[in-house]
């Protein structure tokens, strides 16, 4: 194929920088929901909140199972019914929905752990097809997708155990404010990281990663933390005739609320930073990616 002239690549130029600067006058909240309808982000949502319930919920009944030495006692719908405050109904249905940490014992071995982990591989790569779409960038080969979505996931269940690290322990006055706000350093970095990890040429103007960063802590840990004790014991109560499986039912409902955030956040991200960059990274970027594919 003969190279296009130079004025045709002018031309192309010109035609990325006035799309770009037509996207940049149109408002933010506007912005994020045209970004979220045209990357079919109901259908993405949905997909990710069934890998989410069937993935992360059982890693993190078999990593509090193991933080509490597989106690006979204790049982995660203990700590879920401290953590939200739940009491009367609700408390005993979260109470018999879950077993003592001990019954969690046999999973923990190398392929019990495994195959959970392996599991979580087809998430990753949702939401590897996720931040690309999102960032209208060309999706990276498959095997390049898997190590990648790989790499993404451990990073994810670090930042979740770093942030429980961090708010383990009984700490009161000044220094108690001080380990909340260093709290918000796991998910800051994670999600300041995920582009760089997931889209093509994401790591493009570096710095202007640490307003993705931002976005996803205000959205997927602030907000989303806020959200979860208000709303989940609600969604607990109208589930209580059902009995156990009504917990199953709340926790999937609230996976949808999550993988939703999780669309939601990477929108805004791809957004912000096609606001906050220059005009010559941002073209640049995308030009680079289209050529690599």
């Amino acid at each position: 194929m003969p190279e296009l002239h130079i004025s045709e690549l002018q031309d192309q130029l010109t035609q990325h920088t006035a799309r770009l600067e037509a996207r940049r006058g149109v408002g933010m909240p506007i912005a994020v929901s045209r970004r979220f309808f045209e990357i079919g982000g109901l259908d993405l949502g949905g997909l990710l909140a069934l890998e989410l319930f069937t993935t992360v919920v059982p890693i993190m009944l078999i990593g509090w199972s193991y933080a509490t030495d597989f106690s006979s006692k204790l049982s995660f719908g203990d700590s879920l019914i401290r953590q939200l405050d739940l009491s009367g109904e609700r408390a005993e249905l979260v109470r018999s929905a879950f077993t003592s940490g001990d019954e969690l014992r046999s999973t923990w071995t190398v392929f019990g752990l495994a195959s959970f982990l392996l599991w979580g591989i087809p998430m990753s790569a949702v939401v590897a097809r996720l931040f690309a779409t999102a960032w209208q960038r060309p999706r990276f080969a498959f095997w390049s997708g898997v190590w990648r979505g790989s790499f993404w996931f451990a990073l994810f269940l670090g930042s979740q155990v770093a942030t429980v690290s961090i708010n383990a322990g009984p700490v009161h006055g000044p220094l108690d404010a001080i380990r909340k706000v260093l709290a918000f350093a796991p998910s800051f970095v994670f999600w300041a990281v995920t582009p760089a990890i997931l889209v093509r040429d994401g790591g493009a103007g570096r710095r202007y990663l640490l307003w993705c960063g931002l976005a996803g802590t205000i959205i997927d840990t602030l907000l989303l933390r806020i959200a979860t004790r208000i709303a989940l014991p609600l969604l607990l109560g109208g589930w209580v005739p059902f009995g156990p499986i009504g917990v199953a039912m709340a926790l999937m409902t609230w996976c949808t609320v999550v993988a939703a955030c999780w669309v939601v956040t990477a929108c805004v991200t791809a957004v912000v930073w096609e606001r906050c960059a220059p005009t010559a990274v941002v073209i640049g970027a995308q030009r680079r990616a289209t050529s690599a594919q």
